[in-house]
This record gives C-alpha cells, structure tokens and sequence, in this order.
C-alpha cells in the first residue's frame, strides 16, 4: 500500500466516506485473506452454507455485500465481468442474500448486481437500502439524508430499474433522518408493501429508540449494523433489543474491513482516499497494538485449519443463531472462502474460550472519524 498522505474532509468528502462506510453494505475491505501455515487449510466444503432466518426472512448462513464491486477502498475500479462471475458463482454455491444500496456507486452496485442475478432472481433475497441525499437521475451525492416519504417511492422506482425486478425483497433504511418521523418512513414502506414492491424492511445504525418505534408501526426483519471482533458495540444495545423483539441482525463489515483476515499488519499506510486511513483504529499508533487481534485468530485458524476470516465470520454466527454476516470482496478465491465459513463449528467450551480471549483484547482507536459516526445511533424525532 502506498505510504499515508494528508486527508482533507470537506463536507462533500465526509459524506461520500458516510456513504462508503454505510453497511453495508455492507460492507467489508477488499479482502487479502492470509493462510496459516499448514498445507490443508482451509479445506471447508461450500456444501453446507446452510440457511437461517432474519425474523420471517429465510437467507443463506452468510451472504454476499456488494458494495465495493463499483471502486475498492483503494480506489481501483473492478472488472464487471468478474463482478458478475462472483456474484453467479456464489449463487451456484449455495448463497442466496445479495445487500446493496442506492448509495454504492451510487447508483451503479446496483446495476451491477441486477445485471449479475438477473438469470436467478426469483431464487434469491436482494436486500438494499434508501436514505442518503442522492439525486434521482444522476446519482449525484448531496448534502445530508432524505428519508421523505415522496422522496422514498421515487427512490425505490430508481432502485426497482437498476435491480431489474419488481420488488426488493429487503429494503433498509441507511441512515436515520433526523428531520422525518420513523413513523413516516414506516408509513410509506407499508404503503410500497402493499403495491408488492416491498416485501420486507429494516433499519441501519439507528438509535434504539427509534427501532423500538419503527417496529410498533411496521415490524422490523432487519437491522443492520457494523459487528465483528473488531466493534463489538452492538452487543451493548442493538443486539439484546433484536432478541427481544424477534428481529434479525446482519453484521455488515464483519472482517474488520480486511483487519481481521491478516491483510493489514503494524506496518501498514493506507493510499489517499482509503477510509481506513482517518480511522484512528488503524493509526500508526494503535496498530501495533491491535494487531494482537490478528495473531489471536491465527492461533485459532492453526488450531480449526481454517483461513482467519474464516474463524471470525465464525465467530459471529455463533453468538446468536439469526445473525447473518455479509463480507464483501471482489475477488473469487475470498468470496469462496468466506461462505465456507458457516461449515466451521466451534464446541461450546471453544466459544467460551474464543469469546474470553476476544473479549481480553481492548481495542485502541475508534472505529469511525467522529464526522461520520455523527450519522449513527441518531434517533429520529417524535411525530407531532
């Protein structure tokens, strides 16, 4: 990577780096998962992918965050013809939970995944998600959020083209808008469920206020929000409250945006423009120190003759059974490895060791520049 230059955040930048951050999708790093150093590893058949549920929602153990498949982290555009390989090959491997947003690209991971599941659309769950400030036609990214309700149907008639389907199976509110009632927002996804453009609805980095208020007008499927060994902040709220209310919960950037597959050591500058290069989690200082993460789960990966990315998408499916992890990446072999992920069992006294030794690690840094971390757990205000 190349050496760390100065990064300027003018509110224009700040939010496209909001913009990139958001889940997704969704969203981990490109991804350069490291093998630990035995001849077999890694060696978990894509068979048993398994399936699990997001409340009434069936999906695959593990699905797919398209989010980069636009421009990496790094800023390189992918090819498309790859993209849509991977997006096929996942599907004939048994994946079937596919997450976008109109704020990838934006506009064109939509595209380009309407292009790539086109042959087996009706065999899968697309799940995407509205909220960002993006103009209809051109996909211009503009200040702030919009979550008003004329503002969302044309939002999802853009999203419904773009995908080349009649109905998102799963569709997300990105970001809370702090000038729109949830009860607005639950009022208008009712109405497009009602039309069969909608068939389910969640919520993103939202408070928890604000979900509980969501759900008693419109019940929620999905939440949707960064989890891994990495941030485990959802543990402390978002979590307990999705247990109580039978709401799924899908951890998007789950590899730590690549941290958490060995692809970034204490030596590690991140090139202009990568995000990961004002998190101060990633920082020159507080690397050597989280890096012991890392050399956790390559004891772990020796021990499971498993890829580290593997043993920590593990890890997250079983902390509850309806969590379903959605690592990105643009390339084949990574893809392949990540949904072999739910094949790797851990006993319970193996649990409880791991969940142990993780929860010994205090992470130094935060996880998002304060910016951007300013656009999650808002509440939404109280509908007069």
């Amino acid at each position: 990577m190349q050496t760390k230059q100065p990064i300027e955040l003018n509110r224009r930048g700040l939010l496209l780096a909001a913009g990139t951050l958001a889940a997704a999708a969704n969203v981990s790093a490109a991804q350069a998962q490291t093998a630990t150093p035995t001849e077999d590893t890694a060696a978990i058949s894509t068979s048993e992918i398994g399936r699990r549920k997001l409340g009434s929602l069936e999906v695959s153990s593990v699905g797919i965050g398209v989010q980069n498949m636009s421009r990496t982290y790094q800023q390189t555009i992918p090819t498309r013809a790859e993209m849509h390989n991977i997006i096929r090959t996942a599907f004939d491997r048994g994946l079937t939970f596919y997450d976008a947003a109109e704020a990838y690209g934006p506009h064109e991971v939509e595209r380009i995944l309407g292009e790539g599941v086109e042959p087996f659309r009706d065999q899968i769950v697309i799940a995407t998600k509205f909220g960002w400030n993006i103009d209809l036609e051109t996909g211009e990214r503009k200040p702030g959020l919009n979550s008003r309700p004329e503002h969302i149907k044309l939002v999802v008639e853009g999203m419904l083209k773009r995908l080349r389907t009649d109905r998102i199976d799963l569709l997300y509110q990105h970001r809370v808008d702090p000038q729109v009632p949830i009860e607005d927002v639950a009022g208008v996804v009712k109405n497009l469920m009602t039309e069969g453009k909608v068939l389910h609805w969640g919520l993103s980095e939202m408070g928890l206020n604000t979900l509980r208020r969501a759900h008693a007008v419109l019940p929620v499927t999905a939440v949707q929000s960064e989890y891994s060994m990495l941030w485990r902040g959802p543990e402390k709220g978002a979590i307990p409250v999705c247990e109580e209310l039978g709401i799924g919960f899908v951890p998007w950037s789950p590899l730590g945006v690549g941290f958490l597959t060995g692809a970034i050591d204490a030596r590690t500058r991140f090139a202009q423009g990568d995000i990961r290069g004002i998190e101060t989690r990633f920082s020159p200082e507080n690397l050597p120190h989280n890096v012991a993460l890392v050399e956790l789960l390559r004891v772990w990966a020796e021990r499971k003759r498993a890829r580290l990315g593997q043993i920590a998408l593990a890890w997250l499916m079983a902390q509850k059974p309806w969590i379903v992890p959605i690592p990105g990446t643009t390339q084949m072999a990574h893809m392949i490895e990540n949904i072999s992920a739910p094949a790797l069992q851990f006993s319970s006294a193996e649990i409880a060791e791991l969940n142990a030794s993780v929860s010994a690690i205090e992470i130094q840094g935060a996880r998002l520049p304060d910016a951007v971390q300013a656009y999650s757990d808002v509440e939404a205000p109280q509908k007069s």
